[in-house]
């Protein structure tokens, strides 16, 4: 009986020792921040683009300066034969150049040197459309851009940094908040309150007074996303580190920038890979040249793991991960 139940207690081990490799999401590491470093890394995850190829990115607000930068991703995009897409934004610009309006969306595009390489799609600037989401908690759906139908396969090509009101902006915000429609960025900030924008009111404590519901909210629209583009052809994640601002890409003039760039990282799980972008924020040695401390500040007041630690709950990912470096 003895030996029986040390056989038992030794297999139980293998079994929970296996469990746990399993459950490790490969992120990959290049510390290079460069045109053909950006091709690598995703080459690197050995998933190829397919069909039609939406690239996720923030375009940027008109006068901010550090969005990721058509000449960085210009040779992955071409790679993949990709158009740029984006949505309509839910706030107004104190310079009133704002995001949410069209026209003046198009010429923030222009303005930012998209237009000149690349086909790029508001997705939301004739339609939206409903897609289901698997955690009912604080949403019924998720409301995106109506162009995310004619995509099969989507990179979501993320830059982190810090977010006023997230915390920080990774691969969950941008499948989030950046594939929502306008109208789908006031759901989800308001936790399922607000179905259509209403700009004199989402930004009042009676919409956005229950941030865990924000963050909850995040992760789930971001699981809708990611299980759309499964049913197609797949979908991938890249996070950019670099001018890491605590302020988002949304912000028309940041805060300024105090870490040193740090790398692309790459996965097919976006939990690990917001998980190993903050912990790399984390591992930072405070130095006259590099200081994480505002940028971690900005992560705990808006309590922003909370969005990873949520997603992981209801299985979108895992927050285990092994990282591995592509560089020689």
């Amino acid at each position: 009986m003895r030996i029986l139940n040390i056989r038992m207690l030794m297999l139980s081990l293998l079994l929970t020792a296996a469990t746990g490799a399993a459950a490790q999401s490969k992120v990959y590491l290049t510390r290079s921040i460069t045109p053909e470093a950006l091709v690598k890394i995703y080459q690197a995850l050995g998933v190829p683009a397919k069909g039609r190829v939406a690239v996720k990115i923030s375009t940027g607000e008109g006068s901010n300066p550090n969005y990721l930068k058509p000449e960085l991703i210009k040779d992955l995009v071409y790679d993949v034969d990709g158009t740029i897409v984006e949505n309509n934004t839910a706030y107004m610009s104190p310079k009133g150049d704002e995001r949410n309006n069209t026209a003046n969306h198009w010429k923030v595009i222009d303005r930012h040197g998209f237009t000149k390489y690349f086909p790029v799609d508001i997705m939301d600037e004739y339609d939206e459309i409903r897609i289901p989401v698997r955690d009912h908690t604080h949403l019924n759906y998720d409301i995106v851009g109506g162009h995310l139908a004619n995509y099969d396969f989507m990179i979501c090509l993320s830059h982190f940094k810090g977010h006023p009101m997230g915390g920080y902006g990774g691969a969950l915000k941008n499948l989030s908040i950046g594939c929502a429609s306008a109208n789908g960025k006031a759901y989800i900030h308001s936790a399922g309150k607000m179905t259509k924008l209403r700009m004199d009111s989402l930004w009042t404590p009676m919409y956005i007074g229950n941030q865990d519901g924000f963050l909850e909210s995040m992760a789930a629209a971001a699981q809708a996303v990611v299980n759309y583009f499964q049913k197609e052809n797949g979908i991938i994640y890249i996070n950019v580190m670099n001018n890491m601002s605590i302020d988002c890409d949304c912000v028309d003039h940041p805060a300024p920038v105090k870490l040193k760039d740090y790398g692309i990282l790459a996965s097919t799980d976006p939990v690990a890979l917001d998980q190993a972008c903050v912990d790399i924020i984390n591992d930072q040695k405070v130095t006259a040249e590099n200081d994480p401390t505002d940028l971690l500040k900005r992560i705990d007041k808006q309590h922003g793991v909370h969005t990873i630690e949520w997603a992981e709950k209801i299985k979108l990912g895992s927050r285990k991960y092994k990282l591995i470096s592509i560089d020689k």
